[in-house]
C-alpha cells in the first residue's frame, strides 16, 4: 500500500490554494497571493492527514503549530478591528469639520476676510521682550491702511484689535487684509507670527486613509483641521 507523504500533500494543498486565493497587486500589476487563517488551517489538517503513521508528529510541535494559527487569526481580527475603528474615526472627523462651514476659526497666517463694520481681534506669538512693537494693515493691493501701535509686550502672546477704520478715522471697505506684525528685539526689527480669525467657506476631504481634512477659508487659503486654534460663532 503507498502513503502519500506529508510533504507532497502540503506542497499540493499550498499550490492550490495559492490559484484560488492569487491577488493583484495594484501598484505592480504583477500577480501574488494572499493566504490567510482558514489557508493555514487547511494546511495544517491536511499535514495531520497525511503524517506517517510509523512517525507521528510530535505533540509539542503540533501545538507549536496550533499556537501560530491562534496568533494569525488574533492577528487579523486586530487589523479588522483597527480598520473599523479608523473608518468611526473619519465619520467623526468628517461630521466635525462640515459643521464648521460658516464659522469663524483662528489660525496662524497674515490675512483675514474682515467685516470692518465689526473689525477684527487677532493676536501675536512674541517669541521674546519688546521695547516696540507694531502692526501694519494691509489691503489686497497692498497699500498700507493702518499701523497698530501696541508699544512694549513681554514674550509671549499678546492681543490686538483692528476697528476697521484707516489712520484718518475712515472705516473702508470689507474685504481680505494682511497683517504684518514687526516687533524690535535688541535693536534688531523682526517679523512676528500672527493669529487670525477666518470664516470656514468648505471642508476637503482626506484623499488617503489617516490623512486630515482640510478646511478651505474665505481667504482663499487652506490649513488643516488640527491647525485650528479656537472655534467663534
Amino acid at each position: 500500500m503507498t502513503t502519500t507523504t506529508d510533504s507532497t500533500s502540503a506542497s499540493s494543498v499550498l499550490t492550490s490554494l495559492q490559484k484560488t486565493t492569487s491577488t493583484t497587486d495594484s501598484s505592480t500589476g504583477t500577480a501574488g497571493s494572499a493566504l490567510g487563517k482558514d489557508a493555514f488551517l487547511q494546511l495544517l489538517v491536511t499535514q495531520m492527514q497525511n503524517q506517517n503513521p510509523l512517525d507521528p508528529q510530535d505533540n509539542s510541535e503540533f501545538v507549536s503549530q496550533l499556537a501560530q494559527f491562534s496568533s494569525l487569526e488574533s492577528m487579523q481580527t486586530l487589523n479588522d478591528s483597527v480598520s473599523t475603528i479608523l473608518s468611526s474615526y473619519q465619520s467623526s472627523q468628517a461630521l466635525q469639520a462640515s459643521s464648521l462651514v460658516g464659522h469663524s476659526v483662528t489660525v496662524t497666517g497674515t490675512t483675514a476676510d474682515v467685516d470692518t463694520s465689526k473689525g477684527l481681534t487677532g493676536s501675536v506669538n512674541l517669541t521674546d521682550s519688546s521695547t516696540s512693537n507694531t502692526i501694519g494693515v494691509y489691503s489686497s493691493d497692498g497699500t498700507l491702511v493702518r499701523t497698530l501701535d501696541m508699544g512694549t509686550q513681554s514674550a509671549g502672546t499678546y492681543s490686538f484689535t483692528w476697528d476697521g477704520k484707516d489712520g484718518d478715522g475712515n472705516t473702508v471697505d470689507s474685504g481680505t487684509y494682511t497683517f504684518k506684525a514687526v516687533a524690535t528685539v535688541n535693536d534688531t526689527s523682526t517679523v512676528m507670527t500672527t493669529n487670525l480669525p477666518n470664516t470656514v467657506n468648505s471642508v476637503t476631504m482626506a484623499t488617503t486613509s489617516g490623512g486630515e481634512m482640510t478646511l478651505n477659508l474665505a481667504t482663499g487659503t487652506s490649513v488643516g483641521l488640527s491647525s485650528v486654534q479656537t472655534i467663534g460663532i
